[in-house]
């Protein structure tokens, strides 16, 4: 197997094994800790994953086979093998896995079919068009609920309508379909920044913030994060764009889409039914924060989050269907489920493993102390300098453990007339990475579309995250003294 690998694979596989070995063993001078062995597998398999050395869902697996045997959850082996296990199986894997489920059903009875040809009846069939209506359209579901949920409804629908773009053309689209792939995680991730339930940062944030005084009504959190992502959208259609015009695109004709239409013939019982099902569970996903407040009261325990609450109703959902007969089929049948790409699960328990064991380890602690030195800078530079950290940060950790270790740090070491708009531009630029598969849910989840390449997300997703964190920067610098 080695020897077909090509020459960046093979030096990115030796490249990350060197990395490893020296973060993890000679750097810190004989003495191990927690830290660097968090350090080493963390650029190990960000090295892994850009380089594609190995399989991305075996680079995923790199965590099951190291952090066992350090010290990082605990001096006892079995506690810290079920503490490595544990993001393998976070609430956001079954999330997923349930609303693939529902994806399955609808192409085994062509429900998504239905969908996307209305989705292009109604935005156009104009390729440049229908790439932004997947991004302004995700972007808007995304400020309401999860950054997870939304990818994990939307992607179906998505390669439903490449899928139908490609039976005209009669070749696969494989940048455009990367293009719209991405445009799925991409809008997932920045719709959220725009409320305050859109993502778990901003409430973060917000609670922060009322802990020293200052109380931020939901119309003013959108006066902030709206405009952000108004002006952020365009500029991540125009580098997607870059990539799906590599194709030779032609416009489906109106003919082709109601001929198709009429050949689907009118809804079936079956389709009224799982669409039915996904109708449900998405307003349950809407209304997740609202069912786990109650959940938490009637229970009374704040161990359930929205996260188990968006999992469990999309595993029902799922169970539904499974169980659920029509004309004797059950609407979801086993031979279905080859179409869910379950790889995917272990590329998020890969991310999410490793986001843990940095947050466990205090990686992230350590990095954000190494902050202090920008007292030192202008306000704009102090900005700049925490919004660039921030999403560098959140390529390795999950943006809630990054939040939650900059906005204390940060408040603690910034001058006190400048500390709100510094929060802010590290909160939204926590939400704005978009390089690596393990970055952010969405992206993941993207990934296991099977029309995106690592290398092809990492050279779109810097020059968006570098920009993205210059715009959260400015924003925050220009405007928040007006609205906060």
């Amino acid at each position: 197997m080695f020897r077909q690998k090509t020459k960046i694979q093979k030096v990115g596989f030796v490249l990350g094994l060197i990395l490893f070995i020296l973060v993890s063993f000679i750097l810190p001078e004989n003495k191990i800790t927690s830290q660097s062995i968090a350090g080493g597998v963390a650029l190990l398999m960000a090295v892994w994953w850009i380089t594609e050395a190995t399989p991305i869902y075996y680079t995923s697996c790199v965590p099951l086979i190291v952090f066992p045997f350090s010290a990082i959850y605990s001096n006892n082996y079995f506690e810290n093998f079920v503490s490595v296990i544990i993001p393998y199986l976070d609430p956001y894997i079954f999330l997923f896995a349930g609303g693939m489920c529902i994806a399955a059903a609808m192409q085994q009875w062509n429900l998504h079919k239905r969908i996307s040809l209305q989705i292009l009846s109604f935005i156009g069939t104009q390729p440049s068009r229908l790439l932004f209506g997947f991004l302004a359209s995700t972007a808007f579901i995304s400020l309401w609920i999860s950054n997870t949920a939304t990818a994990t409804m939307m992607l179906p629908i998505a390669m439903a309508v490449i899928s139908q773009l490609e039976s005209k053309q009669k070749k696969r689209l494989s940048f455009y379909g990367a293009a719209i792939a991405l445009s799925i995680a991409y809008a997932s991730n920045i719709g959220g920044i725009g409320t305050k339930i859109g993502t778990a940062p901003n409430m973060q944030l917000t609670m922060f913030m009322h802990d020293k005084g200052i109380d931020i009504t939901f119309l003013q959190f959108m006066a902030i994060g709206l405009p952000f992502i108004i002006m952020l959208l365009p500029v991540a259609w125009f580098t997607l764009w870059q990539i799906g015009k590599k194709d030779l695109l032609e416009n489906l004709d109106n003919k082709f889409i109601k001929q198709e239409l009429r050949e689907l013939g009118s809804i079936k019982k079956e389709e009224k039914i799982v669409l039915v099902v996904f109708l449900i569970t998405a307003l349950l996903w809407m209304f997740g924060k609202p069912i786990t407040d109650f959940m938490q009261i009637y229970f009374q325990t704040k161990k359930i989050t929205s996260a188990h609450v968006e999992g469990s109703t999309a595993v029902l959902a799922a169970v539904f269907l499974f169980l659920f007969r029509s004309e004797k089929r059950f609407i979801l049948e086993f031979h279905s489920l080859k179409t869910v790409p379950w790889g995917t699960l272990v590329l998020l328990g890969g991310g999410l493993a490793m986001a843990s064991a940095v947050q466990q380890s205090k990686l992230t602690d350590l990095w954000a102390a190494n902050l202090s030195g920008i007292k030192n800078f202008t306000p704009f530079l102090q900005i700049l300098f925490v919004s660039l950290i921030t999403v560098s940060m959140s390529a390795v950790t999950s943006n809630t453990a990054t939040v939650g270790v900059m906005l204390p740090l940060l408040y603690s070491i910034t001058d006190q007339n400048n500390f709100v708009p510094i929060l802010f531009a590290a909160t939204i630029s926590a939400s704005c990475d978009f390089a690596l598969p393990a970055g952010t849910p969405p992206n993941a989840i993207v990934f296991g579309s099977g029309y995106i390449t690592i290398p092809q997300m990492v050279k779109s997703g810097i020059v968006l995250d570098i920009f993205s964190a210059v715009l959260a920067a400015t924003w925050s610098w220009g405007i928040i003294r007006f609205i906060i």
